[in-house]
Parts: structure tokens; C-alpha cells; sequence
């Protein structure tokens, strides 16, 4: 009987582990990253200011930073900017 037990409480526990914990901290991670990816940008593109590149470039530079997904293409910034003016 207590071989049972123990087997029971094992099979439970690698169940949790591998198919809840495991999963959740998957998710939790992704979402870690999406968020420091906009203060990553940001950052990519006061240094890039800061080294004395021209206000374009850095521009560029953060826009290099964002994942292919995320990133306009450099038309669509272009025309972004020229609308803020």
C-alpha cells in the first residue's frame, strides 16, 4: 500500500511539473521578454543619441532593435515622422 502511495504521489508530481508548472513559466517568460524588448529600444536609441549619431540614425538604430515582427518598415516610419512634423 505504500509503494502505491508513493508511486501516485510521484506520476502526480511529474504531471504538475511537466504539464502546469513547466507551461506557466513558458508563458511568463514570453511575456518578461515583451515587455523589457520596448525599454530595450529605447535604450538602443538614447545611446545611439548620445554617441553624437544624427537623430535619424538612432531612430534607425531602435528600429533595428524591435524583432522582425514588431518593426515598421522604414517607409512606414518615414512617413510616421514626416506626419508628427
Amino acid at each position: 500500500m505504500l509503494i502505491a502511495h508513493a508511486l501516485v504521489g510521484t506520476f502526480l508530481g511529474i504531471l504538475l511539473a511537466y504539464g502546469f508548472v513547466g507551461p506557466l513559466g513558458t508563458i511568463l517568460e514570453h511575456k518578461l521578454a515583451e515587455g523589457t524588448r520596448v525599454y530595450q529600444t529605447i535604450k538602443v536609441t538614447l545611446l545611439a543619441s548620445l554617441n553624437g549619431y544624427a537623430p535619424q540614425v538612432a531612430v534607425e538604430f531602435g528600429r533595428k532593435a524591435l524583432s522582425s515582427m514588431d518593426r515598421p518598415s522604414f517607409k512606414e516610419l518615414e512617413d510616421h515622422v514626416k506626419q508628427k512634423k
